[in-house]
């Protein structure tokens, strides 16, 4: 060091306590003690640098700025969280990212622009916490609990970073060696100082950007040009599925084959290729696929159905000739169409899939559920340029298949929600399809052209699916006879047992909607015996696909729990469970309340009522005090209770005041209506109840009483004479319904309850003596007997003017009494039997 044929000793960094030391660090001829103390003091940072580029020192070495220790700093830390990753340690990866977003954020500070690896790591780390987190949930042993926490608090981290960088992880995601470039230029023009010392620094030659280039395997750089793009294209496919293949590498590829594509062959080749790999990237996650490759897939499908629609020399087929997929092929050289090999229903199908994927993943309550949601409107319209496409080169099966699909996003919505996915679809396809909004007039119309297309195809799956969401169409809009008849006509329910999981949830779903419109226009009967077959079961939301049914002795696997969160449907084609159990209940208290006045013995009372409606009312009228009602059932229950009491009023206010009638688009006339129907069955209840205790009764003080038009009284009346529900006649002349009974006596009723327990034990030990001998003989005949001697029996009462309901024993008083009361005692009282 002493020579002075020797030139100085360069510095290797910037120096951080001032020009004295970066002195020292230069070198100098003086040796004492005061020298050396000062090196002993320096830190240890220096000594290891200086140690580590002693074989440089002759070469000269470059001073880094502050920009560049940054940036060396970010990439320690980088790979810090890639050794993280490897182990599952997500503290230390959470502790390692909040020091990476700190330098970001200094950078920021700065003026700086994001760097290239915090984004890049930002997108790994979202890929390896959906992969962690689905693996989880099948996993058998769980995560211990701080290391749990870490990984959701990642999750938070990662989402609020993503958000933050959006535009630069877009722009990142679209181009990364760009964006890098710009990167790097801007850090050369930043660092464009004198710092460089030395002979070798100085003839160093300074960065550009523009000398980066794509480097393959041995280091041979990548040329992309529309002549080398065939071959390119078969070493991605080649590379496709193997195991540690870049798939981000092998998308934007496929980007740049895609930008040097001169002709349609090319572009439709690349198109292809490049539409599959977006579809895979996530193959592995049993998550959904994330919104940005979904929409690029979406405008690449879209791109493919242009090229092939206004180019019609191109064909896309599923079955193909073999060809050379190293060759350029043109018409010219194929002497006519040219067929490539790929499938276009494919890519829309799965499109269609991956979009209700994510609305089965996302929160429906978010407002990130009503931004996916608004995508369905491009994806109706891809639907529709595929459905023009495969009109105008007419293949039957994917015709179909789309028009399936069109059909599935429209059936279920109201006439306001298709007019604007059609108007959407119509101002932005090249090639409108021949059953459009447009042509058919109306939404109606739309659906009923639309499944004629299916009954007339070969697919017996799709014409049975097009039958279903014709009903639920004709249901929805309050068509209620139209999709009864359709339903009847179709014999689907003797043979829907056989068909898959998605038609039979379909089948419910129709089923369900036919209910709801028949209670919507006033039909109590029919919704009740609709809806009755469901609410048997017990298990509303798991035949409906709107949940996970959970048996109390019973789990399920995680393979079948994966399953049926499959077959779930999106929160927005849900139909609401209590809006329908209100109607259900309802429905079953109109009709079974005055069922149960007209019923003599408790045996039949338990053969007749609904089992859903029994309980409730069973568990209602055991309760020791009742409060006021907080939900559905307990004002339907505390309805109930008023009807069989004569509360017709209260029963009426009861009904009326539930709050999930608001859902109803019909909510005024429902409530009308509901009002209606009570008072009528409130009228009917009356009579069967005091039918044993007068002898007649007026039709005005009834019409008071109920008010119920007169008109309207004596119509009721007649009805239940006609249809032998009341023994009596009607006396309009002197404004009078007079009742006819005979009175049993006590040995009649004892006699008449031993033959009824005489004719069960025959039949028990018929049955019994049939199945020890091991056949059915004489079955038949035993049962031609019985019927006719039963039909004897029930022609010698109507003979004596006894009726199957007619006398009411004592046990009926106190249920009159309660009535008479709830009434306002306007019934006569005393010993008077004429009203």
């Amino acid at each position: 060091m002493s020579s002075e044929d020797e030139a100085p000793k360069p510095a290797t960094t910037v120096p951080r306590t001032g020009m004295a030391r970066f002195m020292r660090g230069v070198g100098s001829s003086d040796s004492s003690s005061s020298e050396s103390s000062d090196e002993s003091e320096s830190d240890e940072d220096d000594e290891d640098e200086d140690e580590d580029d002693d074989d440089e020192d002759e070469k000269g070495i470059r001073i880094l700025s502050a920009q560049e220790k940054r940036l060396k700093e970010m990439e320690a830390t980088g790979k810090a969280i890639e050794n993280g990753l490897k182990i599952n340690d997500w503290v230390a990866i959470s502790n390692e990212f909040d020091k990476l977003g700190r330098m970001v954020h200094r950078q920021q500070n700065m003026s700086e622009p994001a760097a290239p690896l915090y984004l890049k790591s930002l997108i790994n780390l979202e890929s390896s916490i959906n992969t962690t987190v689905s693996k989880e949930k099948e996993a058998k042993k769980k995560m211990n609990a701080t290391n749990a926490k870490a990984l959701t608090a990642m999750k938070q981290k990662i989402k609020k970073a993503l958000k933050e960088f959006e535009d630069d992880v877009s722009k990142y995601q679209k181009d990364p060696e760009a964006f890098e470039r710009e990167y790097l230029a801007h850090i050369s023009q930043a660092t464009q100082t004198p710092a460089t010392r030395g002979p070798a620094a100085a003839a160093a030659p300074a960065t550009d950007a523009d000398e980066f280039t794509t480097v393959g395997k041995g280091g041979r750089a990548q040329q992309y040009t529309s002549e080398t793009i065939f071959k390119h294209l078969q070493a991605v496919q080649e590379a496709r599925g193997k195991k540690n293949t870049d798939r981000a590498e092998q998308i934007r590829i496929l980007e740049k084959l895609l930008e040097v594509s001169v002709t349609p062959y090319q572009r439709i080749r690349v198109l292809l290729a490049l539409i599959s790999y977006r579809f895979d990237y996530n193959s592995a996650l049993s998550t959904h696929m994330p919104a940005e490759l979904w929409l690029a897939a979406q405008r690449e499908v879209d791109q493919l159905l242009s090229i092939v629609t206004t180019d019609t020399n191109y064909s896309v087929q599923e079955i193909t000739d073999d060809y050379d997929e190293l060759v350029e092929r043109s018409p010219e050289t194929e002497g006519g169409v040219v067929k490539i090999r790929g499938s276009i229903i494919s890519f829309v199908d799965r499109l269609d899939d991956e979009f209700t994927r994510s609305l089965q993943n996302i929160d429906p309550h978010g407002t990130e559920y009503v931004d996916r949601l608004k995508d369905e409107k491009v994806l109706y319209t891809t639907i529709c340029r595929s459905q023009a496409f495969y009109e105008k080169t007419d293949p039957k099966d994917p015709l179909a298949r789309v028009i399936m699909r069109r059909l599935e996003h429209i059936y279920s919505k109201p006439n306001a929600v298709v007019q604007a996915l059609e108007s959407a679809a119509a101002s932005d396809v090249q090639v409108k399809p021949t059953m459009s909004l447009e042509i058919q007039g109306d939404t109606t119309a739309l659906i009923h052209a639309l499944c004629a297309h299916l009954y007339k195809s070969g697919n017996s799956l799709l014409r049975t699916r097009a039958m279903l969401s014709h009903i639920y169409h004709h249901a929805l809009y309050n068509n209620f006879y139209t999709a009864r008849d359709m339903l009847l006509m179709s014999h689907l329910q003797e043979s829907i047992h056989s068909a898959d999981v998605a038609t039979q949830i379909l089948y419910n779903r129709t089923v369900v909607q036919l209910g709801l419109c028949a209670f919507r226009l006033g039909l109590i009967k029919e919704a009740q015996s609709t809806l009755l077959e469901i609410f048997t079961t017990q298990r509303v939301k798991e035949l409906l696909a709107q949940g996970v049914h959970q048996q109390r002795f019973q789990t399920l696997t995680p393979e079948q729990e994966k399953a049926e969160k499959q077959r779930q449907l999106p929160f927005h084609m849900h139909i609401n469970t209590e809006l329908l159990e209100a109607a259900f209940l309802v429905s079953s208290m109109l009709v079974e309340i005055p069922l149960l006045a007209s019923i003599d013995s408790e045996e039949q009372r338990r053969k007749t009522i609904s089992k859903p409606f029994r309980r409730l009312l069973d568990f209602a009228d055991r309760q020791v005090f009742t409060g006021p009602p907080e939900s559905t059932r307990d004002h339907i229950m505390q309805a109930s209770k008023a009807l069989q009491d004569g509360e017709w009023e209260k029963c009426r206010d009861l009904i009326q005041s539930i709050k999930i009638w608001s859902l109803m688009p019909e909510c005024a006339s429902v409530k009308e209506m509901l009002a209606k129907r009570i008072q009528e069955q409130g009228l009917k209840t009356y009579l069967f109840t005091y039918a044993p205790h007068y002898s007649s009764c007026s039709l005005s003080l009834l019409s008071r009483t109920f008010a119920l038009p007169l008109r309207t009284v004596s119509s009721i009346v007649s009805k239940m004479i006609w249809n032998e529900e009341l023994s009596a006649s009607l006396d309009q002349s002197a404004g009078v319904v007079v009742f006819h009974r005979m009175e049993l006596s006590r040995q009649q009723q004892l006699a008449q309850t031993i033959a009824d327990k005489l004719g069960v034990l025959v039949d028990q030990n018929e049955k019994t003596l049939d199945v020890k001998m091991g056949g059915s003989v004489g079955w038949n005949e035993r049962g031609g007997d019985k019927g006719a001697k039963g039909g004897e029996q029930a022609q010698e009462r109507r003979g004596r003017g006894e009726r199957t309901r007619g006398a009411r024993g004592g046990a009926r008083g106190g249920r009159g009494a309660r009535f008479a009361q709830g009434l306002g005692n306007q019934m006569p009282g005393g010993g008077q039997r004429q009203a």
